[in-house]
């Protein structure tokens, strides 16, 4: 049976966050917690994979305890299970650490059950980094997918996955054995309206949790602000643009204003540079 499991988290709204600026960090508490809208997309394909191949969609994340709201949102999607790992150990923790703590709750998921397909969004848009995904694959020593924007074909009997990845100039097709690590792209579906069964079962779902205690083989000195090589020292909001100037006249006297302020600034920038 196909076991598929999405790695999500919890994130303020930045839509309508604010940055607080006596610390310069984002203020959480002026933002809703929301599941990483490309975290919805990820579990949105693997229940589409499940519906195609059958199987089971787990869903795993690193937070506090609140964000089982996340998990039971992913439910909502149409997940079956969901673990959460949370402990004051995690706190602080960079992309380093936290693909570590992630690849020890996934191995102990898999003594349960063992995982053909991990799942993750491309980023989330609270670090904007994309690197716990290939991160976790690193650590598990199978293939990372990245930017996958179409799963052609999962085959459990031969142990492969064709995806199509959007890159720059295009896209590529790729084969991969699995267990596989996809990270995939906003437009790779819509995430629909959840149904009514999937809301009332999320209302009641409790979804695994573990502390650190409940992994086997940590490294508590991999945790957390211990295990994380590098910090966010400050977050600032850009400065605001400054309006701009208004050319009047004919078109052919705005493009000779145009033209004239181009060659100016063009001549600023060269003596600036002698």
């Amino acid at each position: 049976m196909l076991h598929i499991v999405a790695c999500i988290k919890q994130v303020p709204d930045t839509k309508v966050a604010k940055i607080n600026p006596r610390t310069n960090t984002i203020d959480r508490a002026s933002a809703p917690a929301i599941l990483n809208p490309y975290d919805a997309h990820a579990v949105e394909e693997a229940v589409r994979l499940r519906a195609r191949y059958g199987g089971i969609v787990s869903v795993l994340t690193m937070g506090p305890p609140p964000a089982v709201k996340a998990i039971r949102r992913c439910i909502e999607i149409g997940a079956d299970e969901g673990y959460m790992i949370t402990d004051r150990a995690f706190a602080g923790a960079d992309t380093l650490a936290t693909s570590y703590a992630l690849t020890k709750a996934l191995e102990k998921i898999a003594l349960e059950r063992p995982i053909d397909l991990i799942v993750c969004g491309k980023m989330t848009i609270d670090g904007d980094t994309g690197q716990v995904g290939p991160g976790i694959a690193r650590r598990l020593d199978i293939p990372p997918l990245t930017s996958v924007c179409k799963v052609a074909e999962i085959n459990r009997e031969l142990g492969l996955a064709v995806v199509h990845r959007k890159l720059e100039d295009g896209y590529e097709v790729v084969r991969s054995t699995l267990p596989c690590l996809l990270s995939v792209e906003k437009d790779i579906n819509e995430v629909p309206y959840s149904s009514m069964p999937n809301v009332l079962r999320a209302a009641r779902y409790q979804p695994h949790i573990w502390s650190v205690a409940d992994l086997s083989g940590i490294d508590r000195a991999q945790l957390g602000l211990k295990g994380s090589p590098t910090i966010v020292s400050s977050v600032w909001a850009p400065p605001k643009p400054q309006g701009g100037a208004l050319l009047e006249g004919s078109p052919q006297e705005q493009v000779s204003r145009l033209l004239a302020i181009v060659l100016e600034r063009r001549e600023l920038l060269e003596v600036s540079l002698a």
